[in-house]
């Protein structure tokens, strides 16, 4: 494991659901997780967009919907092991079931603070997946590269 993907799991952004994916992966699929993860991302600006849409929108303050977006976040979250990113969405949960909008305002900014770092740590390590790849190729042209 290399030293970020250590950092991010001491860190508590990651937990064992990551690895769990990783494991799927292999030659037949090289891309499996960057590509569920790129899906994740997709779909998680959607669900951030949503949420941000509805806390801002003074007539239709809507905590059903909140909730609706929230669990599909936490969901998605869970399933790729973002682990603080799904433990965020459980407190904004609570603060949306006690209908304080404020509380939601300051869960909001945290998630997606902490949505951002995930992204950003997670494309860092695909990078260097990926330089490591092609290190290995360069190294050992026409070997099969095994994970």
């Amino acid at each position: 494991m290399n030293r970020l993907l250590s950092l991010l799991f001491h860190q508590g952004v990651l937990d064992e659901q990551f690895l769990q994916l990783q494991q799927l992966q292999d030659q037949t699929s090289p891309n499996f997780v960057s590509e569920v993860v790129t899906i994740y991302f997709h779909e998680s600006e959607k669900q951030l967009r949503n949420l941000r849409n509805i806390l801002l929108d003074r007539e239709m303050w809507d905590y059903v919907k909140l909730g609706i977006h929230l669990n599909q976040l936490m969901g998605s979250s869970s399933s790729i092991g973002a682990k603080r990113v799904r433990n965020i969405c459980a407190a904004f949960r609570t603060a949306v079931e006690q209908n304080n909008r404020s509380a939601c305002m300051r869960a909001l900014e945290v998630l997606e603070h902490e949505y951002c770092y995930l992204k950003n740590k997670l494309h860092e390590l695909f990078q260097i997946e990926q330089q490591r790849v092609l290190g290995d190729a360069v190294r050992y042209p026409g070997a099969v590269h095994h994970q």
